[in-house]
């Protein structure tokens, strides 16, 4: 199921304090270097991301777990 964690209509520039949601400013551009991460635009010299581009991009990294693996029934071996 896709969440909205970003309004979709929004254009946030790269020193917005919600982007550090995803990651901080500095490892955003470390990640626009090795072209990773969310999509990004470039106004000049700043730095754009679209709301829906940075749902899709948190949606697509969502880990989903194994229903028997969050099962707090289940026991687990003693270390």
């Amino acid at each position: 199921m896709a969440t909205n964690f970003f309004d979709p209509g929004t254009v946030y520039v790269d020193s917005d304090k919600e982007l550090d949601l995803i990651a901080n400013k500095h490892k955003r551009a470390q990640w626009r270097h090795r072209r990773v991460g969310p999509s990004f635009i470039k106004m000049g010299r700043k730095i754009g991301y679209l709301g829906e581009d940075l749902n899709a991009w948190m949606n697509a990294n969502q880990v989903e777990i194994p229903l028997s693996a969050a099962d707090p029934d289940q026991t687990s071996p003693a270390r």
